[in-house]
C-alpha cells in the first residue's frame, strides 16, 4: 500500500507580495513554506503509516529549489520524494497544474489500495481545484473537506465538513481526499529524521518524463497553454490604523453614533 501525498511550496504571505509584469507571482525574491494545509495532508499520511505500514510518497511540481522541502517532509517521515520540474510547465494554472501532477502519480502507479492526500487548497491561489480536478484526471473517487479518516481494508470512512455539520462518506480505494486543518496537528521533524532525510531517495520527473503521457495535453500547459487568463495581480493596501473609543458604554456609544453620522452612514 502507498500513501500519496501531493504538496506545493508557496510564498510566505505574511510578508510583502512581489508580482512579474505577466501577473505571476514572483516567487524567486519571496520567502517560500510549505502550504499549510499541505502539511495537514502530511500529518494524515504519516498516521496512516503509523497505523498500517504504508509507504509515503510525497509529491509537488514546482522548480529545482522545492527539493528542499520535499526533505523537510521526509525529516518528518515521509519514505520518498518525487520533484516534478521543467520549464514548460512553469506558470501553469490549475487546469494545467492537475494534468501533470496526475501524470506524474500514473507514473509512480497507483494501486487498488492506494490512497491520495492533498491539502485543501494552497493560500496562494485559494482555488481548492487541484485536488479534485487530479482525482477526475485519474478517474478515482474523491472526497474534499475531510475532518477525520478511518481506514478499513479496502474501505475508507470520512467526515467530510459542511457549512452546518458533517457528512459521513464511505469511499473505495484507490481514492484522493482533501485534509483541513482541523483534522489534526502536524507533526514536526525529529533530530533523526533530518539525519536521515538525505538518504532517502528523491525523483524528478521532467518535461521530457512525463509529455507523451495522455493525460496532459501540452497545448494547455505552461503560462501560455493555461486557459485561465489573469487580469490583475497586486497586493491589496494595508488597512488604515484603528482609533479607540475610551469611557464607559452611554460614552463611546454616543461617540461611535457621532463618528458614523459625520459620515453619513447613519
Amino acid at each position: 500500500m502507498k500513501i500519496i501525498v501531493c504538496v506545493k511550496q508557496v510564498p510566505d504571505t505574511s510578508g510583502k507580495v512581489a508580482v512579474k509584469a505577466d501577473g505571476t507571482l514572483d516567487r524567486a525574491s519571496m520567502a517560500t513554506i510549505i502550504n499549510p494545509d499541505d502539511l495537514n495532508a502530511v500529518e494524515a499520511a504519516l498516521k496512516l503509516k503509523d497505523d498500517t505500514g504504508a509507504k509515503v510518497i510525497v509529491v509537488t511540481m514546482g522548480p529545482p529549489p522545492a527539493e528542499g522541502m520535499l526533505r523537510e517532509i521526509m525529516a518528518m517521515g515521509a519514505d520518498e520524494a518525487v520533484l516534478i520540474s521543467g520549464r514548460e510547465f512553469g506558470g501553469s494554472d490549475t487546469f494545467a497544474t492537475s494534468q501533470i501532477i496526475a501524470a506524474g502519480i500514473k507514473k509512480i502507479g497507483l494501486e487498488p489500495e492506494d490512497v491520495i492526500f492533498c491539502g485543501r487548497q494552497a493560500i496562494d491561489g485559494d482555488t481548492a481545484q487541484v485536488g479534485p480536478q487530479i482525482a477526475e484526471k485519474l478517474g478515482i473517487p474523491q472526497v474534499s473537506y475531510v475532518a477525520e479518516i478511518e481506514k478499513d481494508g479496502k474501505d475508507i470512512t470520512c467526515q467530510r465538513m459542511l457549512e452546518d455539520g458533517y457528512m459521513t462518506i464511505r469511499v473505495k480505494t484507490p481514492c484522493l481526499l482533501t485534509c483541513i486543518k482541523e483534522l489534526n496537528v502536524p507533526r514536526y521533524m525529529s533530530v533523526s529524521g533530518i539525519v536521515d532525510c538525505y538518504s532517502k531517495p528523491l525523483t524528478v520527473f521532467d518535461f521530457e518524463t512525463l509529455k507523451n503521457d495522455p493525460l496532459i495535453d501540452l497545448a494547455t500547459i505552461g503560462l501560455k497553454g493555461s486557459p485561465t487568463n489573469i487580469f490583475r495581480s497586486f497586493t491589496p493596501p494595508q488597512k488604515g490604523v484603528g482609533i479607540m473609543l475610551e469611557g464607559n458604554d452611554k460614552e463611546t456609544c454616543d461617540k461611535l453614533a457621532g463618528m458614523l453620522a459625520a459620515k453619513h452612514i447613519i
